[in-house]
């Protein structure tokens, strides 16, 4: 199993992006999704959580600026970032709680590689 994160770059403050993680391999249902971001002396924050159901949770630095959102169909989550600020610069981590076995139904962690968002002032 394996997340593959997508979708970072340079952007202009005030303009847009949207990252994308992608879960692929062998599961059986993924439960909650989550977007962490980490910026250079910093911890590390959860920016936004979704769960299965489509229940979602923000950070209050972004919330009204950051959606996010999941396609169960594709086990994808995006990360829609508008009115971006300098300070949402970091490397933006995705990780979710997957069910492998129906019949063990214990939820394992997993997390993709990071994708760089840069905004520019």
């Amino acid at each position: 199993v394996q997340l593959q994160a997508s979708g970072g770059g340079l952007v202009q403050a005030g303009g847009s992006l949207r990252v994308s993680c992608a879960v692929s391999g062998s599961v059986d249902s993924v439960a909650s999704m989550n977007w962490y971001r980490q910026s250079p002396g910093k911890q590390r924050e959860l920016v936004a959580s979704i769960s299965s159901g489509g229940t979602t949770n923000y950070a209050d630095s972004v919330k009204g600026r950051f959606t996010i959102s999941r396609d169960n169909a594709k086990n994808t989550m995006y990360l829609q970032m508008n009115s971006l600020k300098p300070e949402d610069t970091a490397v933006y981590s995705c990780n979710a709680k997957i069910q492998l076995s129906h019949f063990t139904r214990k939820l394992y962690d997993y997390w993709g590689q990071g994708t760089l968002v840069t905004v520019s002032s």
